[in-house]
């Protein structure tokens, strides 16, 4: 705890300071233009990895990025992202991925989850990607067969996405615009889909 008092104090002194004016004008509200989706994974910091500041990103983080099918689920994601959409009005939404995910593993290895019920049950919203992954063996080495299990998973939640209403009707009229990332931690470079190639490119 100390750590963290250490950190409350440095944030105060020295970076609220530089940034008062900011901080007051979100004390006023706030109008992010991206709902972002990502990794409960204490690696991935959506801010730091795009450089923006407080209010920029609205953030929905949870085991594996996943995002169940509208009414499949009693989380708070469903009404997480209608307020970020229909009531915030942001313009993007990016579900993001990363490097060595450990509920990518443990979706790939369900036997790693044996001590885990909850999370084991959690990631059935993401049967699809596992389903897909079975149907397209990959030569290669394991972490290989998690990087295409990773890309395959952020793909199937962005088709997830299609089925929360919010989102369906500003795709249906244009006014947002979706993005597929994965994030690697070793190297700090971020892969995103093109619908053009079918695949992940440097972004």
């Amino acid at each position: 705890m100390k750590e963290l008092a250490d950190g409350v104090r440095a944030f105060q002194q020295q970076v609220f300071r530089g940034k008062k004016s900011l901080f007051h004008a979100l004390a006023q509200g706030q109008s992010p233009h991206t709902l972002f989706i990502t990794c409960s994974d204490s690696r991935i910091d959506p801010n730091l990895i795009t450089q923006t500041d407080p209010g920029e990103l609205f953030v929905i983080r949870n085991a594996g990025n996943l995002i169940p099918v509208f009414g499949a689920s009693k989380g708070g994601e469903a009404s997480a992202i209608e307020f970020a959409v229909a009531g915030l009005g942001v313009r993007n939404i990016v579900v993001c991925g990363h490097s060595s995910c450990g509920a990518m593993k443990g979706l790939m290895q369900p036997d790693l989850l044996s001590e885990l019920p909850v999370v084991a049950d959690w990631l059935q919203h993401a049967d699809e990607t596992r389903r897909i992954v079975s149907l397209n063996p990959q030569d290669g080495s394991s972490e290989d067969i998690l990087r295409f299990a990773t890309e395959q998973n952020v793909l199937v939640q962005l088709e997830n996405l299609n089925s929360h209403p919010a989102v369906a009707a500003r795709i249906q009229t244009g006014e947002i615009e979706l993005a597929g990332w994965v994030y690697d931690i070793q190297n700090g470079m971020i892969s995103s889909y093109s619908g053009e190639s079918k695949r992940f490119q440097p972004l």
